[in-house]
């Protein structure tokens, strides 16, 4: 496990700087980020994604299911000039309605819906509370690439070691407990391998939803690795994007669409 997993501010901070360098840009580049502009972050945890759109002064709403990420968020937040444009749900994101937010021109889930079960149910969800004219963004890393199953938090070796949580899950279980993985992270890591996303799949659950992608990138090194690991971002050139083989070499997914 890096010190970052466990050093909440300093995460915090991290993912502030990708927000701001790549995911911004990104999103920019299709629909303009204007002053009046609502965003909402699905899975905020601490909320470091929405620090940049915050800074500007924009209204910004997160939900986190974690209730003491959740707790976290508000501690960071509560001495922010724009404090008051924030508004934190500690909720599950099935659990909340319409009626219960305003519609929005951003929706974002930064490696997060990676972790959600019945993503084909959660992007039919997300449509409530999107305008006619707004967008999703959606960053990820597909489930076959090397730390697909965020084992790079493992508090052992096994966090330097790639590709073993597509071992099946007997298997793969067995190989977390006798490295002494705790109970509750075996726990998480089974969840994940449940949910894990490939790439085919968050493309079927945007066609069965009725979206359009807007825009699209497959990244062979990951924005987040900049500051994690002082690499410079690449895109997968478009040559070595075969289907189902390049889910084992794209480290990020970051995809733009909006409804038809």
């Amino acid at each position: 496990m890096q010190s970052r997993h466990s050093d909440r501010a300093r995460y915090f901070e991290e993912q502030g700087i990708t927000t701001t360098n790549y995911v911004i840009p990104y999103i920019d580049s299709i629909k303009k980020i204007r002053p009046e502009s609502l965003v909402l972050e699905v899975g905020c945890g601490e909320g470091g994604n929405l620090k940049p759109f915050l800074d500007r002064g924009l209204k910004v709403y997160g939900i986190e299911l974690l209730t003491n990420q959740f707790i976290q968020a508000k501690k960071f937040y509560q001495d922010h000039t724009f404090h008051h444009n924030l508004h934190l749900f500690n909720s599950n994101i099935y659990e909340i309605q319409a009626n219960n937010l305003p519609s929005f021109d951003i929706i974002f889930l930064k490696d997060v819906i990676e972790h959600i079960p019945n993503q084909l149910k959660l992007l039919s969800h997300l449509k409530q509370f999107l305008k006619p004219d707004g967008i999703i963004f959606f960053g990820f890393p597909p489930w076959r690439m090397p730390f697909g199953g965020h084992q790079q938090v493992c508090k052992s070796i096994l966090s330097k070691i790639p590709y073993f949580h597509l071992f099946p899950k007997g298997l793969y279980r067995f190989i977390l407990k006798i490295f002494n993985e705790d109970k509750e992270a075996i726990k998480e890591f089974m969840e994940v391998k449940d949910t894990g996303l490939s790439i085919n799949h968050f493309h079927d659950i945007i066609s069965k939803n009725n979206y359009k992608i807007l825009k699209e990138t497959y990244w062979f090194i990951n924005p987040n690795y900049q500051i994690k690991f002082g690499l410079k971002p690449r895109k997968l050139p478009k040559l070595l994007r075969i289907p189902w083989l390049c889910d084992f070499y794209t480290t990020a997914i970051y995809c733009l669409i909006s409804k038809k």
